[in-house]
């Protein structure tokens, strides 16, 4: 697996100083954290599963859960699961190196006893398998999960990793939240090696209050919300060697076939005249191999019309509060969490040129840039995390804006 590797070279040798590097389902598990990016998440229930698994990957999806929880029905579960044996079943079938060839995949249950019940009922097909999405995860629950796991794979002989989801109203009440963070910290830390990342139910936790956001909203102006994912982050995605990856909220709104008035953009998120210098963007949807120009006014109309400009805010404030990919319920919103997932020229420089200094023994420099200040030890691990990401995502050259990279995503 590649990140924008469904791109032609070309197209990423205009695009990329530094490309992103291949990994496989056996990679270091902070490798798979990092390379998550915008993981899409499908109902079980889908009669072609297999075939929708195919299309996304060929499409630039690396993550996706197979959800047999809050996706479908009370009395949709036991078709859910027959259909995701077979579809997996069959899909097991295209590739002679699994680990290599197919999105990391993950199963969201509703209890611990389906863990080992399903890996069992895959077969050979658990072989297609990353791991297992633990819902509504708390501590009096947490610890069933993950003996169910451990059972799992003790029987199949795979690594299979957990990603606990935090959305229990006991999260959201302000009386409980300190019990319960403490509490998984405290559960989780003797099973560190198997949780790839931990994600927020957010839509969840809205609920407890009976809240929603708008489409002209994030996350982060719902203050509920944006007190608990600061709280999570605080308790369980320290630096310091004992947090965990903590990825994204789900964008709830997608776009739809008709629509009588088209949104207007709020906030462009690139500068004005980001292709004044003649950017482009290869043709690779075509297979030419050639170029397009694209101007700046046309990748606003194509964020428009995918319903993008509220997901690139909440995304671009997700980073500053320290989240780190994110959940997707529609394929239009991965390409744009990935192509904010790229780490820019001036980033890496900066990454690059901290971790030098520091390992010369601390002190400050100006950046590159000459535009700020870069204080070597406060901003060690920032720069640790930049340069993982870097690895997985790529860096982007000097000119090339993240204009550029979402139309080569939307275009290819």
């Amino acid at each position: 697996m590649r990140h924008f590797g469904h791109l032609a070279e070309d197209v990423r040798g205009r695009l990329f100083v530094e490309q992103p590097r291949a990994f496989t389902a056996q990679s270091e598990p902070e490798v798979l954290a990092t390379a998550l990016g915008g993981t899409l998440y499908s109902p079980a229930t889908r009669p072609a599963l297999a075939a929708d698994i195919r299309k996304q990957a060929a499409r630039g999806v690396v993550s996706m859960v197979l959800c047999l929880e809050d996706a479908i029905a009370d009395h949709e579960v036991d078709a859910g699961e027959r259909n995701l044996v077979e579809q997996l079943n069959d899909l097991v079938k295209d590739f002679t190196d699994c680990a290599q060839s197919h999105p990391l995949l993950f199963i969201r249950v509703r209890a611990a006893a389906q863990i080992p019940d399903l890996a069992e009922r895959l077969g050979p097909a658990v072989e297609l398998l990353s791991g297992f999405v633990l819902p509504k995860f708390t501590p009096e629950n947490g610890g069933a999960y993950l003996a169910a796991l451990a059972a799992a794979e003790a029987a199949t002989g795979r690594r299979l990793f957990a990603m606990p989801v935090l959305e229990s109203p006991e999260l959201a009440h302000l009386e409980t939240r300190r019990e319960q963070l403490f509490g998984i910290a405290r559960l989780l830390a003797g099973h560190r090696d198997r949780v790839l990342a931990l994600r927020l139910g957010v839509t969840d936790l809205c609920s407890a209050y009976g809240l929603r956001r708008s489409p002209d909203l994030t996350a982060y102006d719902v203050a509920l919300v944006a007190a608990v994912i600061g709280d999570v982050v605080n308790v369980l995605g320290r630096a310091d060697g004992t947090g965990h990856t903590v990825t994204g909220p789900v964008w709830e709104y997608f776009p739809v076939q008709e629509r009588m008035f088209k949104p207007q953009l709020r906030r462009t998120p690139f500068a004005e005249g980001s292709f004044a210098g003649g950017g482009t963007v290869g043709g690779a949807a075509g297979g030419s191999g050639g170029t397009t120009r694209t101007s700046g006014e046309e990748v606003r109309r194509r964020i428009i019309e995918h319903d993008l400009d509220g997901l690139i805010r909440e995304v671009e404030l997700d980073r500053a509060n320290g989240l780190l990919g994110k959940t997707c319920i529609h394929p239009s919103h991965v390409p744009a969490v990935h192509a904010l997932s790229v780490v820019t020229h001036e980033e890496y420089c900066d990454a690059r040129d901290i971790l030098r200094q520091e390992q010369d023994g601390g002190g400050v420099l100006r950046s590159a840039y000459t535009n700020k200040m870069n204080e070597a030890r406060p901003h060690r691990a920032w720069a640790e995390r930049v340069l993982l990401r870097a690895e997985v995502f790529g860096v982007a050259r000097e000119d090339v804006s993240f204009a550029e990279l979402l139309s080569a995503c939307l275009c290819g």
